[in-house]
């Protein structure tokens, strides 16, 4: 039983909220053991090119992979696509839009982050992004970066949980960014993404397969909109991800099975916002083999 051998979800430095290079993630997986892996950026193809090249030289088979920002019936919810022709213009004009819209949010969130009580400032925020891909575009865990390190609240009560020894200290940055700026929380700004249909039309148009990304996450609320969903056009859901528990592991692996669909393995590896997430930290409980097989059936070059 491989624990470790598949990663398909991984974050760049051409995410927003992600830190490694591309060539850096591969050697981590390098390093790791990883066999078969997947760069997946935010609405964001830029970090395959290199990821390509480098895995190609480590020895690493590789899949051309994104996650994708959608909706559906009015919950966001994020889509692998995986084996995609990264050249397709549609991948760069979803960059655009998103990027147009994130940093109108980003001025958005930090106006809601300055009625929580926080005196912090836009040239704050632009301080701490300037060596970002997406210099305007500010993430909730960036501003718990931030607020977290000013001395000054130390001490305040709104940012206790996060710091050690708090309920919410084991990925605090991210921890908060759920707390505080995804939707349904004070600091949300709203950005209107495409449908889940309209994203499995583009994946599927650039050759490559729709993959559900860690549902326990995106649908802990909303549990009766997966059958929809998966009806839908998926072509597999990430079953072994760092945000499942066993139980949460075997109904989505039963989903799979049930619907005839594709499961797949993720860390959703970040760096420094998700500490307590490695790369292989998937909790995989099938064989790599048997995996492979399944990623083989759709791109013959992995097996």
């Amino acid at each position: 039983m491989a624990k470790e051998l598949i990663d398909l979800h991984m974050h760049s430095y051409y995410s927003d909220d992600g830190e490694y290079s591309p060539t850096e993630l591969v050697q981590k997986c390098k390093e790791r053991g990883i066999t078969i892996m997947s760069i997946t950026d935010h609405n964001c193809v830029r970090a395959i090119s290199e990821g390509q090249q480098a895995a190609k030289d480590a020895g690493i088979r590789f899949l051309p992979g994104i996650e994708i920002d959608c909706t559906f019936q009015g919950v966001n919810l994020h889509v692998l696509g995986y084996g995609i022709d990264y050249t397709n213009d549609d991948f760069y004009l979803l960059e655009k839009n998103i990027e147009e819209q994130h940093m109108h949010a980003s001025l958005q969130m930090l106006l809601s982050t300055q009625e929580l009580g926080f005196h912090i400032t836009e040239n704050d925020m632009a301080e701490l992004a300037k060596n970002n891909y997406w210099k305007d575009c500010w993430t909730g865990e960036m501003f718990a970066e931030l607020l977290l390190n000013r001395p000054e609240y130390n001490d305040h009560p709104l940012l206790s949980p996060y710091r050690s020894g708090g309920t919410r200290a084991d990925n605090p940055y991210v921890n908060f960014y759920w707390d505080y700026y995804a939707q349904g929380k004070a600091c949300h700004a709203k950005i209107i993404y495409p449908s889940l249909m309209q994203i499995i039309r583009t994946i599927h148009n650039s050759g490559g397969i729709a993959v559900l990304a860690h549902p326990g996450i995106n649908l802990q609320n909303h549990y009766e909109l997966l059958i929809p969903i998966l009806n839908a056009g998926l072509d597999g859901i990430e079953v072994f991800s760092s945000y499942h528990d066993a139980p949460a592991t075997e109904y989505f692996l039963g989903k799979c099975h049930e619907f005839h669909l594709l499961p797949t393995c993720g860390s959703d590896f970040h760096g420094k916002t998700k500490p307590t997430v490695r790369v292989g930290h998937i909790n995989c409980t099938i064989n790599s083999e048997e995996m492979a097989a399944g990623l083989n059936s759709y791109f013959p070059q992995v097996n």
